[in-house]
């Protein structure tokens, strides 16, 4: 598989230099998009990186997509959202990875119904720890709280701790 984006942001998320680095899951890394073209837009990176969803061993699969699901339900939980939108695509960088965007009612009419990449991306803010740290944080600590209630497909303690600034939520065996 040649090197795409994703290979680049899971090593740096690896060294803890990718600064929108939000937390490593059992799965895989979240991390917020670089453009916020909707507040709150983060992305799953598995980790090892793979060509495609089907590319997984079932059980793999399966926990990333509870894990893709669980970042929704942290993003309901401390956004307005109304609901969340998903994609895995993986066509301009042909590795897995999944966007995830919380979509407002509070968006104006226009967008409401428009898919993310209909949306004007230059205009988005690009993240800073500025603007988006504190969000970052509480993404983190929702993770860390989602999973000390065992959402992995096996059973395993849940210790979190950080890394390399980011949260380390993925369970560890006792």
């Amino acid at each position: 598989m040649a090197q795409t984006p994703i290979h680049d942001w899971v090593e740096r998320c690896r060294t803890g230099s990718l600064p929108t680095a939000i937390a490593k899951l059992p799965s895989g890394w979240v991390i917020m998009g670089e453009r916020q073209v909707l507040p709150g837009y983060c992305l799953l990176l598995p980790d090892p990186v793979v060509p495609h969803l089907n590319a997984l061993v079932p059980v793999a699969r399966a926990q990333f997509l509870i894990d893709m699901a669980l970042i929704g339900d942290v993003l309901l939980s401390i956004t307005a959202a109304v609901r969340i939108n998903y994609a895995i695509y993986g066509n301009v960088d042909p590795a897995l990875h999944a966007h995830i965007f919380p979509r407002d009612s509070a968006e104006p009419e226009a967008m409401r119904t428009a898919q993310p990449w209909a949306l004007d991306w230059t205009a988005a803010p690009l993240y800073s720890d500025a603007m988006h740290g504190d969000f970052k944080r509480r993404v983190g600590l929702e993770l860390r709280k989602h999973y000390a209630s065992s959402t992995s497909l096996s059973a395993r303690e849940t210790s979190p701790r950080l890394v390399s600034g980011a949260e380390q939520v993925i369970p560890r065996h006792k």
